[in-house]
């Protein structure tokens, strides 16, 4: 009797992806992601398109399936003929194939005013594409039915997946466009962005947004209840998160362009009821020493120091924030009890009651950086309200006056070999812990190792320090903690001075260049 397989099955999305990775060749994946992922959109939209044509053709309107009206109504893009994907894989042979679909991906961008500035730009005529592979690459592209599970949102999945699998490719340094599944999971489920206006002042390439609508639908909501703003910097992450909302049928005011969101805020008058944020960790020389001194986001607290944007990213988003609005965002340890600007800001901060929840993530979550970050969660809602989230109601009583700080050091499950992730079962333990905690009536307890509820004198009397290890209860791991702290902090502060000491050196060796002579290391 054979014996029966017992090789895992691969999904639709891992047999795509070495389709496609075999077929890459020497191009690199910062230009290749664009290349992919435009392909994916393109198969996506036509066959919306498609569906759409037959459905008029159905109801007796044949006459107008030309008629880009007709499409726009249903929240489909309309294709012209030579943006079609028929057109593309008909011609998928011939020499200017590349041609023909930069093409296509201008047609559909010109013709649909809300995908302004969302598409790959010449990429494949630029890239001169080998016109066998990017053949190869369209047939399998071909196969993916993006109509055929609605259900299963296969195309988001195809498109999340690439996404991650782009990030990991880039590596460190270079992935920023992307924060890991399971983090932007537990952000959602923690502060719950349920109906309102939710808001990423740096969206990279719109995560935060799809896991917040896919919070709504598992929870029975209405996405039609949110609003969705965000920003984003750099130009071709811009064109990422907007195609990736497209996908979707997410709506989205991402600003007129992709834009420096200190140095020019798209949303300036903004008021958001969520904000969820990955901001750049230690950016360094945001600002110029005589810049943004009065800027009204910074709203009578000190100025940020020049030197690291960390708490420019907190005050921005806490200037952003409605009377009641909560916000959960990424940083780097070292903005857990930084001097200076920062001590004073973050002491403010405190007082004013605005800090609810610091929670420290394990190292190797981040496909850009191994080191250990912090989830900060901060709430203007000061008083006892209920919130109500499908089926669920809870009842809550602001704890203005305490502060709950968790490790999660501990928690995670490896991923991709070399990295970590929360489990969703871990992720709804985590929720769960901070929502019990938020109603008091929960039987939330202390537990050593994991968090604490940390009075607000507590804190004044740690000097306005935001480590959890200060404040949680260590039994079999103390000796190691402030070790631990101590040499990440070191390791992000050694880090920053290499790279400015390789910065000097290149200047230098400019310098003697503009005079003429060349130097040779």
């Amino acid at each position: 009797m054979a014996k029966k397989s017992t090789k895992k099955q691969k999904s639709i999305e891992e047999s795509l992806w070495d389709s496609a990775n075999k077929l890459r060749g020497s191009v690199e994946p910062s230009e290749y992601k664009h290349v992919v992922l435009g392909l994916i959109f393109l198969k996506f939209a036509s066959d919306k398109f498609e569906a759409r044509k037959e459905e008029l053709i159905a109801e007796g309107k044949e006459k107008y399936i030309e008629m880009k009206e007709f499409y726009n109504m249903k929240n489909v893009f309309f294709l012209s003929p030579i943006a079609r994907w028929s057109y593309i894989i008909q011609n998928a042979k011939q020499d200017d194939i590349a041609l023909k679909i930069d093409t296509a991906l201008h047609t559909i961008e010109k013709n649909n005013p809300s995908l302004k500035g969302a598409l790959p730009d010449n990429y494949f005529s630029r890239l001169a594409l080998d016109i066998s592979k990017l053949a190869a690459l369209l047939d399998t592209i071909n196969n993916i039915d993006t109509q055929k599970d609605k259900a299963q949102d296969i195309v988001g999945r195809v498109y999340e997946y690439f996404l991650s699998k782009f990030a990991i490719a880039e590596g460190k340094g270079k992935g920023e466009f992307y924060t890991p599944k399971s983090i932007v999971n537990l952000i959602a489920e923690m502060i719950e962005p349920y109906e309102g206006i939710i808001y990423d002042p740096a969206c990279g390439s719109g995560g935060m947004f799809v896991q917040s609508i896919k919070f709504i639908e598992s929870h029975h909501g209405d996405k039609r209840n949110i609003s969705i703003y965000g920003q984003e910097y750099t130009n071709t992450t811009y064109k990422l998160a907007k195609m990736n909302l497209a996908i979707r049928g997410i709506s989205a005011n991402l600003g007129e362009k992709a834009a420096n969101t200190f140095a020019d805020d798209q949303h300036k008058d903004l008021k958001a009821d969520y904000i969820m944020a990955n901001p750049p960790f230690n950016q360094k020389d945001w600002r110029a020493s005589n810049e943004l001194l009065d800027d009204p986001r910074w709203m009578g607290y000190d100025v940020p120091p020049k030197s690291n944007a960390n708490y420019g990213w907190i005050l921005n988003i806490v200037s952003k924030l409605s009377d009641n609005g909560v916000a959960g965002f990424l940083l780097s340890n070292g903005a857990l009890s930084g001097g200076g600007e920062e001590y004073k800001i973050r002491k403010k901060l405190l007082e004013n009651g605005l800090i609810e929840a610091i929670a420290i993530f394990p190292g190797s979550m981040f496909y850009t950086t191994d080191i250990s970050v912090t989830l900060w969660i901060i709430n203007k809602n000061k008083l006892e309200h209920t919130k109500t989230i499908g089926d669920v109601s809870r009842n809550y009583r602001r704890r203005k006056e305490e502060i709950l700080f968790m490790d999660l050091r501990q928690v995670g499950i490896p991923f991709e070999k070399k990295y970590i992730q929360f489990s969703p079962e871990q992720i709804d333990e985590i929720s769960e812990t901070y929502h019990n905690w938020q109603q008091q009536n929960k039987g939330y307890e202390d537990v050593p190792e994991y968090c604490y509820s940390a009075t607000i004198d507590e804190v004044r009397k740690k000097d306005y320090s935001l480590v959890p290890s200060k404040y949680i209860e260590f039994v079999n791991r103390d000796e190691n903690i402030a070790f631990d702290e101590k040499m990440e902090s070191l390791k992000e502060e050694f880090t920053g001075l290499l790279k400015e000491e390789q910065q000097s050196k290149r200047d230098l060796l400019q310098v003697f260049k503009d005079l003429g002579f060349e130097i040779e290391l």
